[in-house]
């Protein structure tokens, strides 16, 4: 059997179909109903590399099949698959559940995708360690040691970008070691803060986008849905940055310039300005710096992965040129491959 993870599906899977098996987790279900009032259900499955929606028409064996199945049923789908602008779709659908060892490779995941994560991990650790503030260093590595587990299991978003397990991990560390060159560029960037600010500006999203402690499938909360990650990251630093200027340690900071009082609000600034408009849902706008490099790094990131995405997983529709996907806003156009100079004669 040919088998793939979803991200590879997508890559693969074209307008003729071809015959592929995923293991994949059943994340939610929603039930909708054509235009001619005929009901059906959108499933979403997923497993470590990502996720996609499947349509089970009320005539088809899987729709009376998934009315019996739990969120979080795993499944072995044998499919020949298509796809196209609205997304992946499967004909001569076969499935069964997943059990005994075949469930535990399942909830492994993906072993390059997993090295890929703790290379993510090991450089925000080394990215931390390296902020010489005292109350930064503190902070950072009380949220670590507090949060890291979960932390490590949060995506970066529910769609787009990095909307995986560990998804958010990738995306702080390659924002860090942008903002980190960044800094060499502009020597008058507060490189303390950035990196600082890099950690903690999505941090509200340990609610927001969360998984359990097994399985693909992404959680909704109360916090995350009433709240969002910004006020979310905004208490939690807060929290912490109370708890930490209470330790013992903290005495030796009260002379410290700048004072302490100002490092916070500036990294609150950081968390709070992120999105760079209102309309897009920051409380407030970058006014200094470090709040300027942060909102285009963190844009910037985003943006590449959707394009490498994007061409990954789109059609093409003319010689070099792939079908748009939203969010981006036009068709995207093969890049211009490297000039590779020539060995000597």
């Amino acid at each position: 059997m040919n088998f793939l993870t979803i991200s590879a599906l997508k890559q693969q899977a074209g307008e003729q179909p071809c015959r592929f098996v995923v293991d994949a987790e059943l994340q939610s279900r929603a039930e909708r109903q054509t235009k001619n009032g005929k009901p059906y259900l959108v499933l979403t499955f997923a497993d470590a590399s990502g996720s996609f929606a499947l349509n089970a028409w009320s005539d088809a064996p899987l729709f009376e099949a998934a009315s019996g199945l739990a969120d979080g049923s795993v499944l072995r789908l044998d499919a020949d698959w298509t796809q196209n602008s609205y997304g992946v779709n499967a004909m001569n659908l076969q499935w069964e559940r997943l059990s005994g060892d075949a469930l535990q490779a399942f909830y492994a995941g993906d072993p390059a995708l997993a090295a890929i994560q703790q290379k993510a991990w090991d450089d925000i650790r080394a990215f931390c360690a390296s902020i010489q503030d005292p109350r930064l260093a503190a902070l950072v590595g009380r949220f670590l040691d507090d949060f890291g587990p979960r932390f490590r299991r949060a995506a970066a978003a529910r769609r787009n970008h990095h909307a995986r397990r560990g998804g958010l991990a990738e995306h702080v560390a390659q924002m860090m070691r942008a903002a980190s060159a960044l800094c060499g560029v502009y020597p008058y960037l507060n490189r303390d803060l950035i990196l600082a600010g890099v950690l903690f500006h999505d941090c509200g999203k340990l609610w927001e986008n969360q998984y359990p402690e097994s399985g693909f499938a992404q959680s909704h909360s109360l916090y995350g849905e009433m709240l969002g990650h910004i006020p979310l990251g905004i208490e939690l630093v807060n929290k912490l940055w109370h708890e930490v200027i209470e330790s013992p340690i903290a005495q030796s900071w009260l002379t410290e310039e700048p004072p302490s009082d100002h490092v916070r609000l500036h990294l609150l600034h950081l968390i709070a300005s992120h999105h760079g408009q209102h309309e897009f849902g920051s409380p407030t706008l970058p006014r200094t710096p470090e709040a300027f490099a942060l909102h285009y790094i963190d844009n910037l990131d985003a943006k590449l992965e959707m394009v490498k995405d994007a061409y990954a997983e789109s059609a093409e529709i003319a010689p070099g040129i792939h079908d748009r996907r939203f969010p981006l806003p036009a068709n995207l156009v093969d890049p211009l491959p490297r000039y590779e100079p020539h060995p000597p004669a």
